[in-house]
Order: C-alpha cells, then sequence, then structure tokens
C-alpha cells in the first residue's frame, strides 16, 4: 500500500525503502462518517490513524460539562491519543470527526511488533514525539502570549481547513475564547485587514 498521507507521515530519511513498505503494509483503511468516533473518554486507544482526507477533533469536557477543543487533525497528520495508547490507560479525551473522514489504521499490537524489529521505527517515534512535545508546548505559551485575533490568524494560517468546516464554538473553545468574541475578531479582520 502507497499513499501520500503514509509517505508524508514517515518521512524520515534513514528509513530504508524495505522498512518503508513493510510499515505501510501494515496499515488498513478505515472510513468514518461526519459526527462518529474515533475514540471516547473512559476507553483505552488500542491504534492510531493517518489522516487521508478530512477533518477530526479532540476534546475534553470542562468541570461544568462543556466541550473543550485541545487539537483539530487536518489531512496528513497522525490522529492518536499518545496518553492513553502507549501508558495503557482510559483516555480522558475524545476524538470525533467534523467531517467524513479517509484513514489509515495501525493497532497497537502491530506497531509494537515493527517498533521492535525494525530500529529506524523508534528514531521516527522519538523525532515524531519531540516535535509533538514542541508544538503543544508552543502553543500552551502562545495561549498566554498571544492575542486572540493572533492566535486565529496562526490557526488560519496552519490550518486553513479548521476555519472552512469546524463550527465556530469548537474554534472559539480551541482559541480560548467565547463565540461572541471570536465573531466580532472575524468581522474586525474583513472589515479592517490593514489594521491586523
Amino acid at each position: 500500500m502507497t499513499s501520500k498521507a503514509l509517505e508524508i507521515c514517515y518521512d524520515f530519511p534513514f528509513f530504508f525503502k524495505e522498512e518503508l513498505e513493510e510499515i505501510f503494509q501494515a496499515h488498513e483503511k478505515r472510513s468514518f462518517q461526519k459526527g462518529d468516533f474515533i475514540l471516547e473518554e473512559g476507553k483505552t486507544a488500542n491504534e492510531y490513524y493517518i489522516l487521508e482526507s478530512g477533518l477530526a477533533r479532540s476534546y475534553v469536557n470542562d468541570f461544568n460539562g462543556n466541550e473543550v477543543t485541545t487539537h483539530f487533525f487536518t489531512e496528513n497528520e497522525v490522529i492518536i491519543e499518545v496518553l492513553s495508547m502507549f501508558q495503557r490507560i482510559p483516555s480522558q479525551e475524545n476524538i470525533v470527526c467534523i467531517t467524513d473522514c479517509e484513514c489509515l489504521r495501525l493497532d497497537y499490537d502491530t506497531f509494537q511488533e515493527l517498533f521492535h524489529k525494525i530500529p529506524n521505527l523508534r528514531e521516527w517515534g522519538r523525532s515524531w514525539m519531540s516535535q509533538e512535545l514542541f508544538a503543544y508546548k508552543q502553543r500552551s505559551v502562545e495561549m498566554f502570549t498571544l492575542s486572540a485575533t493572533k492566535r486565529y490568524l496562526n490557526l488560519l494560517e496552519q490550518k486553513p481547513k479548521v476555519i472552512q468546516f469546524a463550527p465556530l464554538k469548537q474554534i472559539a473553545s480551541y482559541l480560548g475564547v467565547t463565540d461572541t468574541s471570536l465573531s466580532r475578531i472575524r468581522k474586525e479582520i474583513v472589515s479592517h485587514p490593514k489594521k491586523i
């Protein structure tokens, strides 16, 4: 199996061709419809997915029972709840499809088998994990150091499909603002683009 999404996700300079072929072959196609859960809170993640097409998000329920979006997954990204999968504990997050999604699935046992068999997969995993850690750290700092408008513009630049397809409420919770504030920010950007 070859796929642009697999090639992008496993783009690592040290893989041998035969190693990549084995990793790619271990994935299986899986389709989800809009609103389908990829992972539900309280369940343990037993796989991860490479997103070929579509848009998904992860969210938690806060202490008042409100949904707070923690991440958006766009094409060619890994959909995973790392803590649940690798610590083998129930997830605190939900992962749900915002649109219909086409994915490539790799189950936990197969991943473990390949992980121990292919040293370069371990190196890829370390590299991927450090990039993700950096991105999460940067996002947490930006929540305090950037204005809501700048955070919105960053999201628009980095993940335009989120702005296109995700409901306003989900984007607002991800940015840490109210729906009303986000509506105002969007109006300001449209009416005064040079001021931003």
